[in-house]
């Protein structure tokens, strides 16, 4: 049984946690779809910066792709602070929750599923929202083992389900729930919310088209994986002129909303190994100031003596990931523990942004002047402060709030950086890019 097609009562404001890196068919349907199903008049995106949860550059700028948002029914885009964009879908689920959930305005957070079933969604999240008793010995027993996080508390809930005949979940509904990244994105969102005891309702949409990872171009909605696959293949646009920097083929462009195409061609793609010069430099920085890599967020000892074993081997970011890769650690476990060493984000340095609330201010990236009634709700009903200019933060946030802000903003100018270098001229910074307003 899935969940209604509607809420009981309408809601004013729905959020959506979000990469869109880049934002195709499939992210518009499910803006206009959470519209119509809760009877929301806005939409609130909390999307990530210029980084993501892969350990990569986004594909294109946050500014981009908030233009891109709010072409196709955002409301409003506020940036998801860098930290725990570049986490684990734990963090980054806690801290989109903390966010939409500062804001005060925000009635209902919106989610893609393949499982569109809330109910089995929201009892996998009480379970692991508790973490206790049989399940966190399971757990522990999966990682001695050497399975990966992901794989170990899939296995540890799968026992579970086969021990207990009063579990809540039947195993088939579990192997359907853990198969799926966007159900187990959706599970750590129910998580956060009741660990936060916030008042956001959580409510699915069933996604459409390919899955997560599916690659090709046939048949439905493109995943975003397909796009950044095609963009990065440097394949012919087929529109010359048009689209300067896309490189999507004709049948490519059919998953990307007309609205937005033109955006397309607007700044060049931005990938991993474009990281690979700085990368490197840090890695003989800190190793010459005697810095142990482990201070770093998804960098385990055993990585970090790979690391130094090949240290002078030079390679490309992608070749480094090659050197670490082994049954336990997944590729995306290693480069985010690269991009934290990168970014300068260290354990102790992202507790703390725990410790101070996850979201402690909003940075807004744009906004429809038709939608001025929204800014206005967020203003009056807002826990935590908005900031619209750069300049004016060290005014008012302080201390963690005000390093983390700071965190976002050296995040930003790293990726402006490599943009720089592949257009060969300067680009706008932090200090001059005005937010985006349609």
């Amino acid at each position: 049984m899935g969940q209604p097609d509607s809420l009981e009562q309408p809601a004013k404001v729905i959020g959506i946690i979000a990469e869109y890196n880049p934002f195709h068919g499939g992210h518009k349907f499910q803006i206009e779809e959470a519209k119509k199903r809760t009877g929301a008049d806005w939409c609130v995106a909390a999307m990530s910066g210029d980084f993501v949860q892969r350990g990569e550059p986004a594909v294109y700028s946050k500014y981009l792709r908030t233009r891109m948002a709010l072409s196709c029914g955002a409301d409003l885009v506020v940036e998801l602070p860098s930290a725990f964009a570049v986490s684990s879908a734990e963090d980054f689920a806690a801290c989109g929750v903390a966010l939409l959930t500062g804001l005060g305005a925000v009635d209902v957070l919106c989610f893609g599923s393949e499982d569109g079933d809330i109910r089995r969604i929201r009892t996998a999240a009480g379970i692991l929202a508790k973490e206790g008793g049989d399940f966190s010995s399971l757990l522990s027993i999966g990682l001695r083992s050497g399975l990966s996080w992901p794989q170990a508390r899939s296995q540890a809930l799968l026992k579970m389900a086969d021990k207990d005949k009063d579990f809540p979940l039947k195993r088939e509904e579990m192997d359907k729930l853990l198969g799926s990244p966007n159900n187990l994105l959706g599970i750590e969102y129910c998580k956060a919310i009741l660990r936060q005891d916030s008042p956001l309702i959580p409510f699915t949409i069933r996604r459409r088209g390919q899955g997560y990872h599916d690659n090709g171009l046939e048949g439905g909605q493109a995943s975003a994986s397909a796009i950044r696959r095609t963009l990065k293949a440097g394949e012919p646009s087929g529109e010359a002129g048009l689209f300067p920097y896309a490189t999507l083929t004709p049948e490519a462009m059919t998953h990307i909303p007309p609205e937005i195409r033109p955006l397309y061609g607007q700044e060049p793609v931005l990938e991993a190994n474009d990281l690979s010069e700085i990368l490197n430099f840090c890695l003989l920085s800190l190793k010459r100031e005697g810095t142990h890599y482990t201070q770093y967020g998804d960098m385990s000892a055993e990585m970090a003596r790979r690391l130094e074993h090949c240290l002078l081997k030079q390679v490309s970011w992608e070749g480094r990931i090659e050197q670490l890769k082994t049954r336990q650690y997944t590729y995306t476990r290693i480069s985010r523990a690269l991009l934290h060493m990168v970014l300068g984000l260290t354990d102790a340095r992202v507790q703390s942004y725990k410790e101070a609330g996850r979201a402690p201010y909003a940075r807004i990236l744009g906004f429809r002047k038709e939608s001025q009634e929204l800014l206005a709700l967020v203003k009056q009903k807002t826990t935590i402060p908005l900031i619209t200019k750069t300049a004016d933060a060290p005014h008012i946030l302080t201390g963690t709030a005000l390093d983390m802000f700071s965190q976002d903003i050296y995040a930003s100018h790293i990726r402006q950086t490599l943009l720089s270098k592949k257009l060969e001229k300067p680009v706008l910074n932090e200090y001059n890019q005005p937010i985006c307003i349609l």
